[in-house]
């Protein structure tokens, strides 16, 4: 296939995901088992048939939930705590310099999303602890995204996940379910610390361990075995990761804001294949991958239309890569009798793609590199690059164009 109907495929069964989406990220995510709310969905998967996990977690926690209530984020200074500000600055200094490294791209985007829904603004670095802020991590329990949700809570706060998009893998998308998430288990608890336990290891778990203990403080339920080890590392983390972020310079780090990249939108028709469009507008696939990762087979799906995020500046060459060829146009008669030859057409214009060479490139369209080299104003040992417009047809007048002098050979053209 060749042309704008190239660049799409309609698939009754999509082909298999890429490789990109299942990365082995357990190292920097994971500090002896901090960090996945794979955790909680996968616990509430065990619980027995009949029971509804959310309406038994509001039973329990009805105490907590009627108590008065501050938005405040109170941050521990404690031994756990200083346990893991000791790892981040001693022996995890490198994976958090990492962490930090990525922060600067979305840790604005985080806290707007977190003050327009009046929630403290320290949440932002339970994404530190999730995932380092890496927008496409995932966990060998298949969450994915920077607040590492599973399916089916992702779902049941708005994010579309199936076999074509994945909207855990947007950052912002995941954010507002993130931050409604949490926004829900503070008014089942009544507190930041159980709420992120929650998060961490389940509704049910953090009820149950409220229930066994009589105690709502989650400083005290840490030093019993009723929730995980997991769980019980789990906010010490992100209240040592909120400290470093509130004064990085003490500790030997700078958080750098690099603010977002700069890209614009366009939109593509439905089933549009990246791989196919990349070489055709000189965009990087892995380009077009990373700005557009909800999309899980690099294809949008089909039936509508769809808005693809692509580098500021390159809307047009997308939107040329997709128009549809242009119909040959036929000479015109010019004011002196001639004919006038059509400006040049698509297929007078090749469009560099990796691993061609200008050797290549004339032997396709069967014409010599000393033509092509001419014709494109190129030295014999330029270099050309994929995305690179070359012409490979001369532009010559017609023979009736041509005055009869020049025609009996008392001249030419070159």
């Amino acid at each position: 296939m060749s042309g704008a109907s190239s660049l799409t495929e309609h698939a009754a069964v999509p082909t298999a995901a890429d490789d990109r989406l299942r990365p082995d990220l357990l190292v920097e995510q994971l500090l002896d088992g901090v960090g996945s709310v794979a955790e909680q969905e996968a616990g509430s998967e065990t619980e027995p048939s009949g029971i509804d996990p959310w309406a038994e977690a509001f039973a329990e926690s009805s105490r907590a939930a009627m108590a008065p209530r501050r938005s405040a984020y109170p941050i521990a200074v404690n031994p756990q705590v200083q346990h893991f500000l000791d790892r981040f600055t001693g022996a995890r200094r490198e994976v958090v310099n990492l962490w930090v490294g990525r922060a600067g791209r979305y840790l604005g985007m985080i806290r707007d999303v977190l003050k327009a829904r009046g929630l403290p603004e320290e949440l932002a670095y339970t994404a530190m602890i999730e995932s380092g802020f890496n927008p496409v991590a995932v966990s060998r329990m298949g969450a994915k995204g920077m607040w590492q949700f599973m399916a089916g809570t992702a779902r049941r706060y708005g994010l579309r996940v199936d076999q074509w998009i994945d909207e855990r893998l947007d950052p912002e998308k995941s954010t507002i379910a993130a931050a409604a998430y949490l926004r829900d288990l503070y008014n089942m608890f009544g507190s930041w610390t159980l709420a992120q336990a929650a998060y961490n290891a389940g509704e049910v778990k953090v009820s149950r361990a409220i229930r066994a203990t009589g105690s709502s403080d989650f400083w005290t339920l840490a030093q019993t075995d009723h929730l995980r080890m997991e769980t019980r590392n789990f906010v010490p983390a992100i209240h040592a990761a909120t400290l470093i972020a509130q004064d990085p310079g003490r500790y030997g780090f700078e958080f750098t804001d690099s603010g977002p990249l700069a890209v614009e939108t366009v939109s593509v028709p439905a089933s549009t294949d990246l791989r196919r469009l990349a070489p055709r507008t000189g965009i990087a696939l892995d380009t077009l991958r990373t700005l557009n990762p909800v999309l899980v087979r690099s294809i949008t799906p089909p039936g509508d239309a769809w808005p693809l995020t692509v580098p500021a500046g390159t809307r047009a060459d997308v939107l040329t890569a997709l128009a549809p060829p242009a119909k040959p146009t036929l000479p015109t008669k010019t004011a002196r009798g001639g004919t006038q030859r059509p400006a040049a057409s698509r297929r007078d214009v090749h469009v560099v793609q990796p691993r061609d060479t200008v050797g290549s490139i004339a032997k396709q369209y069967g014409v010599s590199v000393s033509d092509v080299l001419r014709w494109n104003r190129l030295e014999e040992q330029a270099r050309i690059r994929p995305g690179d417009r070359l012409r490979v047809a001369a532009v010559r007048p017609s023979v009736a164009d041509v005055r009869p002098s020049l025609v009996e050979g008392q001249g030419g053209f070159r």
